[in-house]
């Protein structure tokens, strides 16, 4: 299997913050989680794999093709922060107007999403829950056999039932080798459980580009109550109070560390967290 996404060089300037040719890939058949600040360039460059915002320069492409193919849109699924149909449309409304545009929509396998996710098919929109809208939105992409999703922040707002909701739908959507997910969170307990890969942007960088499980098995946290001088160096994100130390460390260098020093397996937020605090 080739790429599902590739971006080469993009860039993209505003008056007061740009995406520094950034370039990155995501294998056919993968989650990839987004991750990075509030402002790092996830929702910039999400959206222009959408075709929601135009490039300054770079390339990018959409399982194979340009993102300016209009091919392409008919095998993809967007879903951002907050979905958004006409208020007054019932699925059965959406169904409707939506079918015509995708010749792979399958109208029984709606149906049967509808039914599996305990949506009313004349229910209007307006008076679903935040939870209820993004598995409508969901049913409507997985309908029209779309093979890439582009997700922004979709679990933002969900209470734990729902999340847990999703991520079940989101497993069962990835069962096919062919479908791939690039999903923006800043809930990164989510991506523990479903990304194979991590992509890391701070300030508009690529910071990290890899498998999620070798980025968190390269990493520890570790806290006591006095660092050693000459580990001062190998720890990323330190901070000091009076009663001791926490930071994160690469495993390599967390030998001779005094008997005192707890070690414990970071995670994808530990990463993050540490990383800002070391940037900053």
């Amino acid at each position: 299997m080739g790429n599902a996404i590739e971006i080469r060089n993009l860039y993209k300037a505003y008056p007061e913050f740009e995406l520094k040719n950034i370039s990155f890939s995501v294998p056919e058949g993968l989650c990839c989680g987004f991750v990075g600040p509030n402002g790092a360039g996830k929702s910039t460059t999400l959206r222009i794999l959408a075709g929601m915002a135009s490039a300054d320069s770079g390339e990018t492409r959409l399982l194979g093709k340009l993102t300016g193919d209009i091919s392409v849109k008919e095998e993809i699924g967007i879903l951002f922060d907050q979905p958004y149909f006409p208020e007054d449309w019932t699925p059965l409304d959406i169904e409707k107007n939506f079918c015509p545009f995708y010749h792979d929509w399958d109208s029984s396998q709606y149906k049967n999403y509808l039914s599996s996710f305990g949506l009313n098919p004349k229910q209007k929109f307006k008076h679903l829950s935040r939870g209820m809208k993004l598995k409508l939105s969901i049913a409507v992409h997985l309908s029209h056999n779309a093979r890439l999703l582009l997700l922004d922040e979709p679990t933002g707002g969900l209470d734990p039932s729902a999340r847990d909701d999703l991520m079940d739908i989101l497993r069962e959507y990835l069962i096919p080798e062919n479908r791939t997910i690039l999903f923006s969170t800043h809930i990164t307990s989510d991506l523990e459980r479903l990304a194979d890969m991590i992509v890391y942007i701070s300030q508009g960088e690529i910071s990290y580009c890899g498998m999620t499980e070798d980025l968190i098995s390269s990493y520890c946290t570790v806290r006591g109550r006095h660092l050693p001088k000459e580990k001062r160096n190998a720890a990323i994100g330190l901070r000091e109070s009076g009663s001791g130390y926490e930071c994160l460390m690469p495993i390599s260098g967390i030998g001779g560390l005094p008997s005192d020093a707890i070690a414990e397996r970071a995670t994808i937020d530990d990463v993050v967290v540490y990383m800002e605090r070391q940037r900053k």
